[in-house]
């Protein structure tokens, strides 16, 4: 497998974990903040099927700098919303919940994912052929609905709901949660990120959360340690945000969830009584209940169709993945090994984990 390319992501799997735990703890507390709406489905007809109950969220982290102060954009040194107009999806992130609401399965897509975006119709009406391209760029030209259809074509899954959350709200969710505990295993110092850590335990606040997510230039395994960071940082913030000190504090708790949504976009079709009914039906969601994954990949530096250093999906793994999603099954396998005849020993369980997961409860220094 070739090297990687430098995959641009800064909330990568936590994302997840903090829109979950916002999901869960809106049940409790006083919410005051409102959420941003949009139409992630406009124009979106030919849709896979739905195969069962499980409910799955497109998560996308945007690069905005839009609600960063002049010295929050100077600390992480990301340039001004001048000089970076726009936004780009920096992440992407599958969550699938299970029927039962007892299990999700958060799947990790590369922005640099080789993709066919399909035809689409600019805002000035011009027509634009499928192309060849990255999948993020469907994204920076249709928005939601066009990075919503890539991904369904793609996976043959249906997305039930649409969430998006950027810089700012990243920032602020750590700082309401008092900051998030890391632990690494190596010195960080990253030209790139402005990133310096001793080897060891660290509280990171906002900012420094966000260059530790964005990190990659300090070790040699550039994305795929990115990821592995990512994973390790979501389970400190799953961690943080249901334990004790915060679920019974209705301070934190308040603040938290009023972090949360003031920087999250949702598809208009995601009500708030929606949310407190999944709240409800997920108080008792384990963290080993909760499982995280890259796509399977074959390439880290694929060239096709004038597309250059993108990630190519395993041609083999990723569709069984997808299968076993559709049809809400688990993504690792149990096998009982029966015992010898003249064994005395119970029967042990075997875990068959082929797509390579985490979780929750994963940490890199226990």
């Amino acid at each position: 497998m070739k090297s990687a390319r430098s995959i641009k992501i800064f909330t990568g799997i936590s994302v997840a974990i903090l829109t979950i735990s916002a999901i869960s703890a809106l049940a409790f507390g006083t919410v005051t903040a409102s959420i941003n709406k949009i139409d992630a489905f406009a124009g979106l007809e030919k849709r896979p099927e739905k195969t069962s109950s499980a409910i799955n969220y497109l998560l996308v982290g945007s690069d905005t700098r839009e609600g960063l102060t002049k010295e929050e954009l100077k600390l992480l040194r990301v340039g001004s919303v001048a000089t970076a107009a726009g936004k780009r999806s920096d992440t992407m992130l599958l969550v699938h919940i299970s029927k039962s609401r007892d299990k999700a399965v958060l799947v990790s897509i590369p922005r640099d994912t080789f993709a066919l975006i399909p035809e689409h119709t600019t805002k000035a009406g011009k027509v634009i052929p499928a192309v060849h391209s990255k999948i993020n760029s469907s994204f920076n030209w249709g928005g939601a609905p066009l990075l919503i259809q890539t991904i369904e074509e793609m996976t043959q899954l249906k997305i039930d709901h649409y969430i998006e959350i950027n810089f700012a709200g990243f920032a602020r969710i750590v700082d309401s949660l008092g900051g998030i505990e890391v632990c690494t295993k190596k010195n960080i110092n990253d030209p790139k990120s402005h990133l310096i850590l001793e080897a060891g335990v660290h509280t990171l606040d906002g900012i420094e959360a966000l260059k530790y997510v964005r990190t990659r230039e300090f070790d040699g395994m550039g994305d795929l340690g990115r990821m592995q960071r990512q994973q390790a940082f979501m389970s400190s913030v799953l961690h943080k945000a249901t334990s004790a000190g915060v679920l019974l504090n209705p301070i934190t708790m308040t603040s938290f969830i009023n972090s949360a949504l003031s920087a999250v976009t949702t598809d208009t079709g995601l009500k708030n009584s929606d949310l407190i009914t999944l709240a409800k039906q997920l108080k008792t969601l384990a963290t080993s209940s909760v499982r995280t994954l890259t796509v399977p990949l074959s390439d880290l530096n694929y060239d096709s169709n004038g597309v250059t250093s993108a990630v190519l999906w395993d041609p083999v793994l990723a569709p069984q993945l997808w299968e076993r999603l559709r049809q809400d099954q688990a993504v690792v396998d149990e096998v009982v090994a029966s015992p010898s005849p003249s064994s005395t020993n119970a029967s042990k369980v075997e875990i068959i984990d082929k797509f390579k997961t985490r979780t929750a409860e994963d940490n890199i220094c226990r």
